[in-house]
């Protein structure tokens, strides 16, 4: 898609991106295409999670928190980093 992550920060139950993403790529085309292909490899290799009736055959939650970087990008990456 073009898009580089710049940093990544993976905790136990959420994770924290900054990802340089070029003009024409929609921040929600960005997220379905990482939540989407990232659950289906999770599924793959871990088939007993998708048992798991709670999660609705569902691996992300369905909302995503998203803001831009400009001045304090350096900021938000010492943020992003050591979460």
């Amino acid at each position: 898609m073009g898009c580089r992550v710049e940093e990544l920060n993976v905790q136990v139950d959420h994770e924290h991106l900054l990802v340089r993403v070029p003009p024409k790529i929609s921040v929600s085309q960005l997220m379905g295409t990482i939540k989407g292909k990232s659950a289906l490899r999770v599924f793959t290799r871990f088939p007993h999670l998708k048992q798991k009736p709670y999660w609705d055959n569902h691996f992300w939650a369905k909302g995503y928190c998203v803001d831009t970087v400009g001045i304090d990008a350096e900021m938000i990456r010492k943020y992003v980093k050591y979460q």
